[in-house]
């Protein structure tokens, strides 16, 4: 039986089922509407079309980080029963919440002095943490010890890149992604922005295509360009969509021609947490590749 247990955030975009199926403990953000909160639990409240289609309607949710004291009521447990624990959290450079993740661990490495607690700035989103946690399972399931695991995550957290674009260009422009003035342009001629995540975890905009279909491609060109082994691509590839699933197949069924190597094409709808600043309409992939530098990566 192993000895430590594996905690993510909801924002890893991993679905319930395969956090059963992996022993994956998750802890949940907190998605607001107007007359509500509710917990980010992997559409349980909501499925994935009711959630964008309230944002279609003109919702505006927002989103709450996870709080010390929910870090210390997950972790405590397990703890408890003699466990270890590991966690990867969102991006410190798109979120607070690892600053709550590393008081919880402060204040329970006081009280459990014997048990190893270790907590991940992933610098990684979405299912780009799911990737990393993925691979953490992996590393788990080859029998790997915590330290080694959680050295190795350390060390290649920045090869996870990420790759993102939208056909609505609304809540980019509302989070601050884009200016004002990008987004009336855009708007007008059909320009999305191609965005990925950078060194410090931040979302940042790369490029533009004139057009929905061309910026899919260049999601996939991007792939060519800075992925493991390039064309020999051996790893899994997370797709995730705001309610965009025949777009995702196109660019799944894409990644899968371009790469015939390629481990295994997974597409999951992304959460609450993150569609809330998304919107519909957004595709984004997830592969091993380039470290992420300071550098911009090719175009």
């Amino acid at each position: 039986m192993k000895d430590y247990e594996i905690f993510t955030s909801s924002p890893s975009d991993l679905n319930r089922e395969y956090h059963a199926k992996n022993g994956i403990q998750c802890i949940p953000f907190k998605v607001i509407f107007e007359d509500k909160e509710v917990d980010d639990d992997t559409w349980q409240t909501f499925s994935p079309k009711e959630f964008y289609d309230l944002i279609r309607q003109g919702a505006n949710p927002s989103t709450s980080q996870i709080n010390v004291g929910d870090y210390v009521e997950h972790f405590t447990p397990f703890l408890e029963a003699g466990k270890d624990i590991l966690h990867l959290e969102l991006s410190s450079g798109i979120s607070g919440s690892i600053n709550s993740a590393q008081i919880a661990r402060a204040e329970l490495a006081n009280r459990f002095p014997e048990r190893k607690i270790y907590v991940v700035d992933s610098l990684c989103a979405s299912s780009g943490l799911g990737l990393l946690v993925d691979k953490v399972v992996e590393l788990r399931d080859q029998g790997k010890a915590i330290d080694e695991i959680y050295a190795f995550v350390e060390e290649h957290k920045l090869n996870v890149q990420h790759w993102f674009t939208s056909m609505d260009l609304t809540h980019y422009f509302r989070g601050g992604r884009i200016s004002r003035t990008s987004f009336l342009i855009g708007g007008a001629l059909n320009i999305c922005p191609v965005l990925n995540m950078d060194y410090k975890g931040k979302l940042t905009p790369r490029k533009k295509a004139r057009g929905f279909k061309k910026a899919l491609n260049s999601l996939v060109d991007q792939m060519s360009e800075l992925a493991e082994h390039r064309k020999e691509y051996d790893q899994k590839v997370f797709i995730c969509q705001s309610d965009e699933e025949e777009n995702a197949q196109f660019v799944a069924d894409k990644i899968r021609k371009t790469f015939p190597y390629v481990k295994e094409v997974c597409i999951f709808p992304i959460g609450t947490t993150i569609g809330s600043h998304t919107g519909p309409g957004t595709i984004s992939i997830f592969f091993w590749g380039d470290r992420r530098t300071e550098d911009e990566p090719k175009k």
